[in-house]
């Protein structure tokens, strides 16, 4: 090899490693950085706020750390862990920094997470988790805590007597399959409840369908004194509870605006809130800390508040609403 030779292959070698140092160091800076989120159903409103508040946390630690951070929402129109792994591939190409998600099958999408890190991608589970996958952190609820609390107040509407059916949603989502078992283990305490046959009622995560099922399932059994919903689906819609206020004691996951109505005309005895928002939120913050300052977030399991609300407290937590709504119209 001749000087000139060997002078221009070092200038090439050179001009490759300048050109490594400035990608590397924007992708670490950023300019621009995409978040995938990818929540079970474009249709279900808790997920709406979650994208909120995805929303608000990607223009708040953004300007923190003085890049610009973009949502890419790619979320099914109806539940799909097929279609949900689809969005994890796409946005694993398509050069995604950092992916959340709220998985509707945990083995199905187990597998799509761990391709994803594989290539570098850091994947948080919110509200729905997959913990044998690679996912280096969840935020959400406690769901064991969450059935739990279900039953516990349902047994104080029902003076600790009566037969009860389960409102159970997705059979193959984690969360609730959680939610459910918690439950019936609670249920074991009270000798005088017993759980109605084949009362464990699974469905589509729709509202009208949700509302066919409880209507169907009490006209079958008119001995049935309480639900238990692990998600709020049917009161989503509006007259979807045909009985009396007080009828049938209903304990119901969640506090949207929606099932606030229910809880005013009597129908509905206890809403055990989430605070939505704050899924897509620190899901938001946990992602950026790890992707600009490689910071991890202090354990593995994130878990938010769980608060009981009736007719006592509802205007107050319904306030929180219009907090989260008004904010993320700021940065709309």
């Amino acid at each position: 090899m001749n000087y000139r030779t060997l002078l221009y292959t070092c200038f090439i070698f050179l001009s490759l490693a300048t050109i490594v140092t400035i990608v590397g160091t924007t992708q670490k800076e950023g300019k621009t950085v995409t978040l995938g989120l990818v929540a079970k159903s474009r249709s279900n409103p808790v997920f709406i706020a979650a994208y909120a508040g995805a929303r608000v946390a990607a223009r708040e630690i953004g300007e923190k750390y003085g890049i610009e951070v973009k949502i890419d929402w790619q979320t099914p129109p109806e539940e799909s862990s097929q279609e949900q792994a689809q969005a994890i591939e796409q946005l694993s190409r398509s050069g995604a920094g950092g992916i959340a998600i709220a998985c509707s099958g945990e083995h199905i999408l187990a597998s799509s997470i761990d391709k994803a890190v594989d290539r570098g991608i850091p994947v948080i589970c919110f509200d729905s988790d997959a913990p044998q996958s690679k996912r280096f952190a969840y935020y959400g609820s406690d769901n064991i805590e969450f059935g739990r609390m279900i039953m516990q107040e349902l047994a104080r509407e029902m003076n600790e007597k009566g037969i009860i059916a389960i409102l159970a949603g997705n059979k193959n989502a984690p969360n609730l399959k959680q939610r459910v078992q918690a439950i019936l283990d609670e249920l074991k305490k009270y000798p005088s409840m017993k759980l109605v046959k084949s009362g464990v009622c699974y469905h589509e995560e729709i509202p009208e369908k949700a509302a066919e099922v409880v209507s169907r399932v009490q006209k079958a059994n008119p001995q049935i004194g309480g639900w238990a919903f692990v998600g709020g689906w049917p009161l989503w819609a509006k007259n979807a509870i045909k009985w009396k206020p007080g009828q049938v004691k209903i304990v119901a996951a969640d506090a949207l605006p929606e099932e606030l109505e229910y809880l005013r005309s009597g129908h509905v005895q206890v809403l055990i809130a989430q605070n939505c928002f704050l899924w897509g939120y620190q899901s938001v913050v946990i992602l950026l800390n790890k992707i600009v300052k490689n910071q991890e977030p202090a354990q593995q399991m994130n878990v938010g508040p769980l608060v009981r609300v009736t007719k006592d407290n509802l205007d107050e937590w319904s306030l929180n609403w219009k907090k989260w709504l008004v904010k993320e119209a700021v940065y709309r």
